[in-house]
């Protein structure tokens, strides 16, 4: 990918940047800002440089960035304009005195998701380059990531050449010491990423609905534990008695339920991971937003800050230590849910390929 300190001289320069905005809201504030702010970087080292932003966006909880944009403007430390439709981006551009500008909910435009040439085309028109630096949409095929790059010079972002590095490093390292640990819920996608580290890892330690899904498909009793569907299938090409894998040996039960892994896996699994060279770590172990049902993930993020090189991801993860208030503990911390365990899982992503056009 060509990054965005290839450039060169920006000055004066309109530049439409894809930025990571989706985050949780809550009664109208938003829970948690790592995504944002892991956008400063680029839009700073842009505006620094005398260039123009205008970032795009979606977010998921709300229809609207209207009544975020003063909690956003916070988190980036600056003044921004939120522009309505496509048609106020030329007005902004050529009028205004600030430099950083938000396009609304990029998502409602028709022409988004069908990755639309020609609305990618009317995105683009006035500006003179293209940056990308959401990471977490880079498995989307949706035009604000991939048609754009037909009309304009694309560049990655600091955030998204970081995401690329540090992920492709993790699949680069030597088996030896490596540990990968998958919690929560989602299987189709993360027993994918349990199929291509069983050729790259030492060790697989599985938590969350993923163990509830293993130990249902060896044949054991998981009572009313939430499990997916036709878990069988989910894990056709998966030796189930691979050594590697490690399922809890106990539990934490309430209500006929799994919702914690027990003391005797915490004890193992902490013990392997202290041990670990790298660790690659996706989803909590636990009900962990449960106080009562934490403990396992609690434990399980702080053994994790003891080695040296650490990859973490996935919006419940990023929750959990931030709860625990470790998030500055480890190596990196992706901004990708998704999109991580589609690279991880060695699978195409369509931002970064369109990137590299």
């Amino acid at each position: 990918m060509k990054t965005i300190k290839e450039i060169g001289d920006i000055r004066g320069k309109k530049i439409l940047v894809r930025a990571d905005l989706d985050v949780a809201v809550i009664n109208g504030q938003i829970s948690e800002s790592f995504r944002i702010e892991k956008q400063k970087e680029t839009i700073d080292y842009i505006v620094n440089n005398g260039g123009k932003v205008v970032m795009v966006g979606h977010i998921s909880d709300i229809d609207s960035f209207g009544t975020l944009l003063g909690q956003i403007e916070t988190i980036l430390g600056r003044k921004i304009v939120l522009i309505k439709d496509l048609f106020a981006i030329k007005s902004f551009l050529g009028d205004s005195a600030l430099p950083v500008a938000l396009l609304e909910n990029i998502r409602k435009f028709e022409g988004e998701r069908e990755n639309s040439e020609d609305f990618a085309k009317k995105l683009g028109s006035g500006f003179d380059i293209y940056i990308n630096n959401a990471f977490a949409v880079c498995h989307r095929n949706q035009a604000s990531i991939s048609a754009i790059t037909k009309f304009l010079p694309s560049f990655a972002g600091f955030q998204l050449e970081k995401e690329v590095l540090n992920l492709g490093r993790s699949l680069d390292a030597p088996m030896i010491g490596k540990v990968v640990i998958m919690g929560g819920a989602k299987a189709e996608s993360k027993i994918p990423v349990i199929k291509a580290f069983l050729r790259r890892a030492d060790k697989i330690l599985i938590g969350g609905v993923i163990a509830n899904d293993y130990l249902k498909a060896k044949g054991f009793e998981v009572g009313e534990s939430k499990v997916d569907a036709d878990v069988a299938k989910l894990f056709i090409g998966v030796d189930l008695n691979d050594p590697k894998i490690l399922a809890p040996k106990d539990f934490i039960i309430s209500d006929k339920k799994i919702l914690d892994i027990g003391p005797k896996t915490i004890e193992e699994f902490t013990s392997i991971i202290k041990s670990a060279k790298m660790i690659i770590w996706n989803g909590p172990v636990g009900m962990f937003e449960d106080d009562r049902f934490s403990e396992g993930t609690r434990r399980i993020a702080e053994a994790v800050t003891t080695v040296s090189e650490t990859i973490v991801g996935g919006g419940d993860t990023i929750s959990a230590i931030d709860k625990y208030g470790l998030s500055d503990r480890y190596k990196f911390v992706s901004t990708g849910g998704g999109a991580m365990l589609e690279f991880l899982a060695g699978n195409v992503l369509p931002g970064i390929v369109a990137l590299n056009k």
